[in-house]
């Protein structure tokens, strides 16, 4: 009995962190359908964070190039070998707190990997399959 309230109190107390947690990643979410063509699409996040993009290099990059294919998992920078905290928002609550961070790390890794800042949609799509796993 004493387990199965413990268990309820844990599972209280953690779902208001949870709410903040996710809720400045929906508000960006609300804004950027404002401005995009069709609803987020969890799948089409998953897809456009694979797809790999020709840069300017050279070579090819994708999102998964630095934060790899299991976004649950840390990731490593491959130019400055920096480590990367997971992606995925079960594992990192912490991670879409901040709209200004969010945003911040949309544009520069947009103009990184994509060699352009990312639309509207597409963030929409990426935060509906961040926020998803």
């Amino acid at each position: 009995m004493l387990r199965k309230i413990l268990s309820i109190m844990l599972l209280t107390y953690s779902l208001p962190q949870f709410a903040y947690t996710e809720n400045a990643a929906r508000e960006l979410q609300a804004s950027y359908q404002a401005q995009a063509t069709t609803p987020f699409s969890l799948d089409a996040g998953r897809i456009k964070w694979s797809q790999e993009v020709q840069h300017k290099s050279g070579g090819t990059r994708s999102c998964t190039t630095c934060h790899t294919t299991d976004i649950t998992q840390p990731g490593k920078h491959i130019k400055t070998k920096k480590d990367i905290d997971p992606m995925a928002l079960s594992v990192n609550k912490e991670r879409y707190t901040d709209r200004k961070k969010i945003e911040k790390w949309f544009k520069r890794n947009c103009k990184w990997t994509w060699g352009r800042e990312c639309s509207a949609q597409e963030k929409g799509d990426f935060l509906e399959y961040l926020l998803a796993q």
